[in-house]
């Protein structure tokens, strides 16, 4: 745990590193795609200072310079599973986003779905020596947090203070330079499966690029899907991916819990082509064009053709009522979102002060989801698209783009992590950091 302590600080290192010279790439490896953009920072000194996200997209100090998007191969369920085809595809997508930028890029800041995330919501607190709040007392009292002892092959993703309270007062995003006798912090910890993270952070090397930053898709959707007075009053981000679909809630600007369901459009498109005997490609156009989750009469009378390649002509002219489609299509939707609001009932999203739910990734766009899902996990829902970001594309400015962009934005401004602060050497909770991770030394 001191060794992957050490590695997200090298990786947060490396992530300033890149930013002094101005470029990184951000990847997201998809099941259904992989996308890159490659990032241009301009004012990096007055950005490698700034804490702290929300900075609205306007003001995110950098602009995109190349994009490129690739279908995924070798992904499953958000995870990588051939590492040869996920590497191909990795160098696909980064060659010809450096293409478009003109510029050759050495480190990237990945994102994944997948690896079954778990949330733990940990506290701490200490007696200040010195009345006023220094940066050590900060660290001090986050390595006071008890941290649980979350398993084997388990590896922390997220550490983030969502936090503060000095004596009374609570709700403080950052008490330094305070004064007070009691110093208490909340902390969100994000833990996921070590292999899904090896896997990555491996198949990034082979495409000889270094690795500088890795994040939770749940948690960059949200990031770039939820407006700013949604992040702050809470609100609940589902990313409809091809794989998965992440679970994320925030408050106070910051993600408290986050999930994923291990199901997503790349089911639905099986269902068709099973349902239909057609293959998965022709399944995919089908439900892109045509698809949908609410029946009105008039499905009953649209007739859809399905193109076939088998040679059979009397097989290969056969057509569908959309009716039909949508009958395929609902049953697996409604058992995504049933497991969604199994994930936010288990959170207490009911609890939160405001109940907004935004729908984004490439699986929101089937029309009549949003209706569909306010009925299901009964609360206001509104489809999210990514913040605009400078230079980005129009084709990359869709809902399926949430992860990406989100990435990006999290590139140019991290939340302060746990890794972030000096933690004192002696202070390393004994029960739970003794336990020490060495993939990062035999990788690295």
């Amino acid at each position: 745990m001191i060794e992957l302590y050490e590695s997200q600080r090298a990786m947060r290192n490396m992530r300033r590193a890149a930013m002094q010279r101005g470029v990184v790439a951000v990847l997201d490896v998809g099941t259904s795609k992989t996308a890159c953009l490659v990032l241009r920072f301009d004012g990096t000194e007055r950005l490698a200072e700034a804490e702290g996200i929300g900075t609205m997209a306007g003001q995110a100090g950098f602009r995109v310079i190349g994009a490129a998007t690739t279908r995924s191969r070798g992904v499953r369920r958000g995870e990588i599973e051939t590492m040869a085809e996920t590497e191909r595809a990795i160098r696909t997508a980064v060659q010809a986003a450096q293409k478009m930028a003109g510029i050759r890029v050495d480190h990237v800041i990945a994102c994944f779905s997948g690896a079954g995330p778990r949330s733990y919501g940990l506290a701490g607190s200490v007696e200040l020596e010195g009345q006023t709040v220094s940066e050590q007392d900060v660290s001090r009292v986050l390595s006071a947090c008890d941290v649980p002892d979350f398993g084997e092959g388990r590896e922390v993703l997220h550490a983030q203070p969502v936090n503060f309270a000095l004596d009374h007062r609570t709700g403080l995003s950052d008490p330094r330079g305070q004064i007070g006798n009691t110093l208490s912090t909340d902390m969100h910890m994000l833990t996921v499966d070590a292999a899904a993270v090896q896997n990555l952070a491996y198949c990034v090397k082979r495409c000889d690029l270094e690795l500088a930053g890795l994040a939770s898709s749940a948690y960059v959707s949200g990031i770039a899907a939820l407006v700013e007075d949604e992040q702050e009053l809470g609100a609940a981000c589902i990313d409809l991916g091809g794989g998965a679909a992440g679970v994320s809630i925030f408050l106070k600007k910051h993600m408290i819990y986050a999930d994923s369901v291990a199901i997503g459009g790349d089911h639905v498109t099986s269902d068709i082509s099973m349902a239909l005997q057609v293959p998965q490609a022709t399944a995919e156009r089908i439900k892109t064009f045509y698809g949908g989750v609410v029946a009105t009469g008039m499905d009953d009378r649209e007739m859809i053709e399905i193109g076939g390649d088998t040679g059979d002509y009397e097989h290969d002219r056969r057509s569908v009522s959309r009716a039909e489609l949508i009958g395929i299509m609902r049953p697996r939707v409604e058992e995504i979102l049933e497991e969604v609001r199994a994930r936010l009932d288990a959170a207490g999203f009911e609890h939160l002060p405001s109940q907004q739910i935004v729908l984004t990734g490439g699986g929101s766009q089937i029309p009549g989801l949003d209706g569909l899902a306010s009925k299901i996990l009964g609360q206001q829902v509104r489809l999210g698209r990514p913040l605009r970001v400078h230079g980005l594309p129009q084709a990359a400015t869709g809902a399926g783009f949430a992860s990406a962009v989100g990435l990006s934005l999290f590139a140019a401004n991290p939340q302060d992590e746990w890794w972030d602060f000096e933690i004192p050497v002696d202070r390393y909770p004994a029960r739970s950091l003794r336990r020490a991770v060495k993939w990062f030394k035999d990788n690295w």
